[in-house]
């Protein structure tokens, strides 16, 4: 079987060879290369049955097509599996070409079965557009052509010109374009129908969700499809989270594996959605027992401040209260980290009176994140790093070193703290719902102020 020229992609690779880094805005990036495309396509023929209805289509009568004389009972007996093969047109969309061999049979006059096989390829733009009624993108195929490559028969040679002639000119020329544009739309519209849930609202838990909004139409370049989108995050009562940038700018350089594809997400985008659990990040951490600590109580604390024993003779129970007022996510290549700002209050808690404040301590720590994949979220755990800065913010008991305390409160954090803190990440955050995509087989890489899902088809 013959397969489409190439030359569409040879030109687009040379006008296209060589682009500058990549600087995208605050939000998420996806850029969708030529093995998720083909896939896409692949799945899209299988699940529309267009083979199958192909043949029934080309085996009924044709309106206006007169019957050849001397042939009978024709009809399509197979159509075989097709060749697909797909080029990007920057700024425009995909150039298709579909190869597929049709092997028609029937009665000749001379007696005994005719059989003609014709190879055709089938040509189609595919352009890509955000449809202006939904905000999706989506592909709209034009100037579908039919260009036959190849036509075998088992009739006798001196019979062969004429006959054929006839069938290909009365024939074929008016049957295969009703026939075979019309599988190029129906391929498309179950393309299209996979971006349906794209700017579905995705629940982060209970405490609101998150909508992929495209930021403009889906821009073609000669290596991929760019999908940029201003996401969308929603307390659950309503209100919006902006993405707030700080100055930091994604730099993704356009250097990557052939026909592989991308997602990529900011740390300002990360920290819009962390804004959501906000309230889960403040914690009060109480009890004698926390783990394979020393007793969490004011004789344990008396040894990193001497004043608490003075203050405490006999030993009560501790609650150390930890209130966050802001944080950011900081991301380097290979680590990411989530910063912490507010306060630490520590309270003796007696059996016949309520707790009492000790001190009260201003503190900025952090935690390192590690992010892992499930079929459609984006998964973290987070573990102590250290404490950047802490000060004494005021006291009841009197004098407070804040040296000493450093160690007691980076263990009390990393037993205490962080379980509560992944507890609340476990609800994941959402990934965008595209294409049949399951995230699961991905890997992840972090980059400088954004993290980089390596999507890889099943």
């Amino acid at each position: 079987m013959s397969r489409c020229p190439t030359i569409i992609k040879v030109l687009c690779l040379i006008s296209c060879a060589w682009l500058m880094p990549l600087r995208a805005d605050s939000g998420a990036l996806m850029k969708l290369g030529m093995e998720f495309m083909n896939k896409a396509v692949k799945d899209a023929m299988e699940e529309s049955q267009i083979l199958e209805k192909m043949a029934a289509m080309a085996s009924q009568q044709q309106a206006g097509v007169k019957p050849i004389k001397g042939m009978t009972g024709m009809k399509v007996k197979e159509v075989t599996p097709p060749i697909i093969t797909l080029d990007f047109l920057p700024d425009v969309g995909i150039f298709q070409c579909v190869s597929t061999r049709i092997t028609i049979t029937g009665k000749s006059f001379i007696g005994g079965t005719m059989e003609i096989i014709v190879v055709v390829n089938i040509t189609a733009t595919n352009r890509l557009q955000q449809d202006e009624a939904t905000g999706l993108p989506m592909f709209h195929s034009e100037g579908c052509q039919i260009i036959l490559v190849d036509v075998k028969t088992n009739l006798p040679s001196n019979m062969l010109p004429k006959v054929v002639n006839k069938f290909l000119d009365s024939t074929l020329q008016k049957i295969l374009p009703g026939l075979m544009c019309p599988a190029i739309d129906t391929v498309l519209e179950f393309v299209n129908q996979k971006w349906s849930h794209l700017m579905d609202p995705l629940p982060v838990g209970e405490a609101g969700s998150i909508k992929y909004i495209l930021a403009g139409t889906p821009i073609t370049t000669a290596n991929y499809i760019e999908v940029d989108f201003n996401p969308v995050v929603q307390r659950e009562g309503g209100d919006t989270i902006d993405l707030t940038e700080d100055g930091a700018t994604i730099t993704v350089l356009e250097k990557y594996p052939d026909g592989s594809s991308q997602l990529e997400l900011s740390a300002a985008f990360f920290a819009a959605e962390f804004t959501l659990l906000q309230k889960s990040f403040d914690v009060d951490i109480k009890g004698k027992t926390i783990g394979k600590l020393p007793p969490h109580t004011t004789k344990t604390l008396a040894r990193y401040v001497p004043r608490v024993g003075k203050a405490y003779r006999k030993s009560v129970p501790l609650m150390t209260q930890i209130r966050i007022s802001k944080f950011k996510i900081i991301m380097k290549p290979g680590k990411s980290q989530l910063h912490l700002h507010g306060t630490i209050e520590m309270f003796a808690v007696p059996p016949k009176s309520g707790p009492s404040s000790m001190f009260v301590l201003e503190t900025h720590f952090s935690m390192d994140i590690q992010y892992s994949l499930s079929e459609d979220k984006v998964n973290m755990t987070t573990s102590m790093d250290r404490f950047l800065d802490l000060s004494v913010e005021s006291s009841s008991i009197g004098s407070v070193k804040v040296k000493k305390l450093k160690e007691f409160l980076t263990s009390l954090l990393q037993e205490a703290y962080v379980p509560a803190i992944n507890g609340a990440l476990e609800v994941g955050f959402p990934l965008p719902d595209f294409l049949g995509m399951k995230y699961g087989q991905s890997e992840l890489a972090i980059m400088e102020n954004a993290l980089v899902v390596d999507l890889r088809t099943p």
